[in-house]
């Protein structure tokens, strides 16, 4: 079993679905879980987690807020004395062909998805420098490996995510701060149960393994980057995809 005894994680989007499974997965393994969402979205997920007996606390974040997003590293340390993992998961969608997309939901998407992972990894970076270690892990998507139709906006920030962690991952390498991306296919969440049964079937078989993901699958990964086990591992896409895209 992984061991995150003593680590200090701080997970974005962290109220439900995947963010809620990676924060779960990672208190359970032994760090204290700082669980960030807006407003008090991540009361719940961290009341159920005390409830186990496990270390979590929620913090109020909206990712797009450069400010907010750029002392929450700097507030975790002074109170943990240090900050180990930061799994950057916020993400929304704004889906539309390109020829009608509004210029307000690329730029939405953008933000929330790529923009504000540098600004939380550049915060985060100045903490683990100091403490000579750290992980870094940013959720991505197959889209932003393959493409999709409607999702001009949502590829590209997902790919940009890629290219930013391979970058970053060469900077940061010589103080023992990894920096990996997982890319998630099709996983079962609250909107994809909302599709028609016709919808998720024909996308069940684009997939070798013939079914959607579950968000334990993709926290489980994020937890094998964020410990020990994965030390040599940076710069690297871990594709969480049923084999849909290889």
């Amino acid at each position: 079993m992984l061991d995150l005894t003593g680590k200090v994680a701080l997970v974005t989007g962290a109220s439900r679905g995947i963010g809620r499974a990676i924060a779960s997965r990672l208190a359970e393994q032994g760090a204290t879980v700082v669980a960030a969402a807006r407003g008090d979205h991540a009361e719940a997920a961290v009341q159920e987690l005390r409830a186990k007996g496990l270390r979590a606390e929620a913090l109020t974040l909206d990712v797009t807020e450069a400010a907010a997003v750029e002392q929450a590293p700097a507030e975790i340390v002074a109170k943990h004395g240090r900050l180990d993992i930061v799994v950057s998961n916020a993400g929304i969608t704004r889906d539309q062909l390109l020829m009608r997309m509004k210029r307000e939901d690329w730029d939405a998407v953008l933000a929330t998805n790529l923009t504000a992972t540098f600004t939380l990894a550049q915060a985060s970076v100045r903490p683990m420098l100091k403490q000579r270690g750290g992980r870094i892990i940013a959720i991505s998507s197959v889209v932003g490996q393959m493409g999709n139709a409607g999702q001009t906006n949502y590829a590209a920030a997902k790919a940009g995510l890629i290219g930013f962690a391979k970058a970053l991952a060469r900077e940061v390498a010589s103080r023992g701060i990894t920096v990996n991306v997982v890319a998630p296919g099709l996983i079962e969440t609250e909107m994809t149960r909302a599709i028609a049964e016709k919808a998720q079937a024909d996308w069940s078989s684009q997939i070798p393994l013939g079914r959607l993901g579950h968000v334990d699958d993709v926290a489980a990964s994020v937890c094998f980057l964020a410990s020990d086990e994965a030390a040599y591992i940076t710069g690297h896409v871990l594709a969480v995809n049923g084999g849909m895209y290889t």
